[in-house]
């Protein structure tokens, strides 16, 4: 089969192909196993971590991806919940003790770092990571949902809001623009702010809903509730609790900071931005939950995804574009005609 691999990792300012393609044999599915060929999958920032080594695959070589959909092919002998020609996702959690707070287990791998991703033809995992894709998606559109969209869920959730609070968003990319509209879908009294950098994705946010968008050290027209980031930088945590209300609390949705503009944080000051019982809460991996209870609302929504497709002989191209951006929804690398 074909596949994208990582040799090792690179800094990306020193190279734009830190992706090799290779032919590799197909893998075979285990016992609770199933094999899937690869139509779509997603291109994440955490993709970025893994090649510049902030959460660095424990061996190499690594096939990247976690945002993956495909039709499964062959079953292992003692899978009960899947059979040949049905289409399936799967997300950052590839294996885990199973459980509510699996995401923090010592035994949590993720798919395309700990354990062969997406970005080839074919890939294996476990019936219970494995998860059906509502008909009202189609491959491309799908694959974002599937950690993007779910991990976004999740946050949402961390954030304890309710019905009529404020809610900001920090950052508005693959992720950021799923999290409005789920939202606004859950939530339709709230009022939604979101801090992004770039006009364009200010623009883009309120195409789909936002009350108010600005840059990320404005301040919002009301102070917020919650607010949930999304980035790689560390000066929208410090502003982001610029605008909190007393008992607000930013949930950080990134697996990684980035060390670029760490001195940013020397900006916060307790007394302004912390006192009063605001708070910082990390959102740490995903659950299987989390991507079975996403899914199905996410096709209620409908949410409606924004993608850029890529082939999956330009995942290079792919990943510099969402390295230097600017980021209109998310990317998708198409695998194969599944």
């Amino acid at each position: 089969m074909k596949a994208m691999i990582l040799p090792q990792c690179v800094s990306l300012d020193e190279t734009d192909s830190p992706l090799e393609m290779v032919e590799m044999d197909c893998p075979q599915p285990t016992s609770h196993e199933v094999l899937i060929q690869v139509s779509t999958c997603g291109v994440c920032h955490t993709e970025l971590d893994e090649i510049e080594g902030r959460t660095a695959p424990p061996e190499f070589p690594m096939v990247l991806g976690h945002e993956i959909v495909g039709r499964i092919v062959e079953v292992g002998p003692a899978v009960e919940t899947f059979k040949v020609g049905d289409r399936v996702g799967v997300g950052w959690i590839h294996s885990s003790c199973g459980g509510d707070q699996e995401n923090l287990s010592p035994e949590f791998r993720a798919t395309g770092r700990d354990a062969f991703g997406g970005y080839a033809e074919f890939t294996t995992v476990s019936e219970d990571y494995a998860y059906p894709i509502p008909e009202a998606f189609d491959d491309e559109q799908a694959a974002p949902l599937l950690c993007a969209g779910a991990i976004g869920y999740r946050a949402l959730k961390l954030t304890n809001l309710e019905n009529g609070q404020r809610l900001g968003l920090t950052g508005f990319g693959g992720s950021g623009h799923q999290v409005l509209q789920l939202a606004r879908h859950l939530y339709p009294e709230t009022k939604i702010s979101v801090f992004a950098r770039d006009d364009d994705a200010r623009k883009f946010a309120r195409e789909l809903g936002a009350t108010w968008a600005g840059d990320t050290a404005d301040r919002a027209p009301d102070p917020l509730h919650a607010i949930i980031d999304t980035t790689p930088a560390w000066k929208p945590v410090v502003e982001a609790m610029k605008n909190l209300v007393p008992g607000g609390r930013l949930v950080i949705n990134a697996i990684r900071k980035e060390a670029g503009d760490q001195e940013y944080l020397q900006n916060l000051n307790y007394h302004e931005d912390l006192w009063m019982e605001r708070e910082i809460k990390s959102v740490a991996n995903i659950t299987a939950n989390d991507i079975r209870e996403f899914l199905p609302i996410a096709a209620e929504i409908p949410i409606q995804p924004t993608v850029e497709v890529y082939d999956l002989a330009d995942a290079n191209r792919a990943i510099m574009d969402l390295k230097h951006g600017p980021v209109r929804g998310a990317k998708v690398l198409r695998v194969s005609q599944s």
